[in-house]
């Protein structure tokens, strides 16, 4: 999950219910008015083709909140002032349940971003999502590799378009705390143990996170488990398990369970782990800045959850390493994960929303911006800001990169953005061991 401020606090109930008759009521397509003058002035020129004559809204529905959310909506103001359509965006730590409640209500939102290409397919397989309409699927096939349409492919049919992408095998760290330490940034999963040991050692807390993200509570361990099946097990075992031809609860998966515990339930690592389940994922790394802990594994996309003014960089407050393999020789794993633009709506500026947002015009737009980046083909290299996102697309390039997508988003619904995130709730609290915990997250997986 990704994403992302992925899932902040979600709005208070009223305030979610009063939003959600405004996105019903902004997503009708009814006109308001006639269009802005400033669709007529000459940097609207490249808008020209999505121009509508009288105002439109179309409402849009994702996880991706606060600075992040921010960032989206000013992506696409240009987009807004020149064509006369108004997006109505809200972004939820409740989407996985209320984009279902929604649909099933009758008041879907015009587009909604998925973060789990598994929950995208089982609203196509419902008959709920447009299939792409003809220029937003020439935009996919433009703009993305045939590895990344796949996972929005149902049924031989595309239902969506990829948006931003995530490197997920990463650890935050202070480099003023290292250098003031001696201590370096290690390059294989033993030099990380090792220095893991040497961190709790000086009375620092090694390791630090949080998995509290309202309904969406638990993805961040999911998040570990996945990282570490990669790196434990390997590639194919890692498609076996997202494919389910070998067992949830298979010893390949306790084994890479037990490993992520010898650090997430570690008392010696983390203090108690039980803190971690009510820590929220945003607050989760903060005590890395404060030089309070070590080490914080968390996406690329962890760089707006910093307070503002945060230097991220490699001699600022924080930066981040890449979360070592065990055996460098078997390539360099990486976890990706990334939001995929689906629509539940196909008016005529519905289409144009979808189209621009699978262009490579709004890709770089939003790049401009900081602390995104997309596996776009027409996303220019150079407008990538940011040491993160810059260290992120290296890792992405580099030859030696094995990457696979979240296994949690690929899995049912049921079980991805269930059973998974609740399993991993209850084995960080201490209410059931990895066998218990792997038993009953295989026990939901659909017949």
């Amino acid at each position: 999950m990704a994403v992302l401020s992925r899932r902040r606090r979600a709005f208070t109930l009223a305030g979610v219910a009063a939003l959600a008759l405004a996105a019903s009521a902004c997503g009708s397509g009814n006109d308001s008015g006639s269009g802005s003058s400033n669709a007529d002035k000459p940097e609207c020129a490249p808008y020209a083709q999505y121009k509508v004559d009288k105002t439109k809204h179309v409402s849009i529905y994702a996880t991706i909140r606060d600075a992040e959310a921010d960032k989206l909506e000013q992506s696409w103001k240009q987009f807004e002032d020149c064509t006369n359509i108004k997006i109505d965006y809200e972004g939820s730590g409740e989407f996985e349940t209320q984009i279902k409640v929604r649909s099933d209500g009758g008041q879907p939102p015009d587009i909604a971003v998925f973060p789990q290409p598994g929950l995208l397919a089982t609203f196509a397989k419902s008959n709920k999502l447009k299939e792409l309409p003809a220029p937003v699927k020439a935009n996919l096939d433009k703009n993305w590799s045939k590895d990344w349409a796949k996972y929005a492919t149902v049924d031989g049919k595309v239902y969506g378009v990829p948006m931003g992408a995530n490197v997920k095998s990463l650890v935050w760290y202070s480099p003023g705390l290292f250098k003031e330490k001696g201590w370096k940034v290690p390059t294989t999963w033993d030099e990380m143990i090792k220095l893991s040991d040497t961190i709790a050692a000086s009375g620092i807390q090694a390791w630090c996170a949080g998995i509290e993200s309202g309904d969406a509570t638990g993805w961040p361990a999911t998040d570990w488990i996945e990282d570490v099946v990669l790196r434990d097990q390997g590639p194919d075992v890692y498609d076996q398990w997202v494919a389910h031809t070998i067992p949830f609860n298979d010893p390949k998966i306790f084994s890479a369970a037990e490993r992520v515990a010898s650090i997430l339930k570690n008392p010696k690592y983390v203090g108690n782990p039980k803190t971690i389940v009510t820590t929220s994922f945003q607050e989760g790394g903060l005590p890395v800045k404060d030089k309070k802990c070590g080490m914080h594994r968390q996406a690329n996309f962890y760089s707006n959850q910093w307070p503002k003014g945060t230097n991220v960089g490699p001699d600022g407050d924080v930066y981040a390493f890449y979360f070592p393999a065990i055996d460098p020789s078997k390539g360099k794993p990486v976890e990706v994960g990334g939001e995929f633009v689906s629509a539940f709506a196909d008016r005529d500026e519905v289409v144009k929303v979808q189209t621009y947002l699978a262009s490579g015009e709004w890709a770089n737009s939003k790049a401009k911006l900081g602390d995104w980046i997309s596996a776009n083909k027409s996303l220019d290299v150079s407008a990538v800001a940011g040491t993160i996102d810059k260290l992120s697309v290296q890792i992405l390039q580099d030859p030696a990169t094995v990457a696979r997508f979240d296994a949690s988003d690929l899995m049912p619904a049921q079980v991805g953005s269930k059973s998974f995130w609740t399993g991993m709730t209850d084995w960080i609290n201490g209410t059931k061991d990895t066998k218990a915990t792997l038993d009953y997250i295989e026990s939901t997986w659909p017949k």
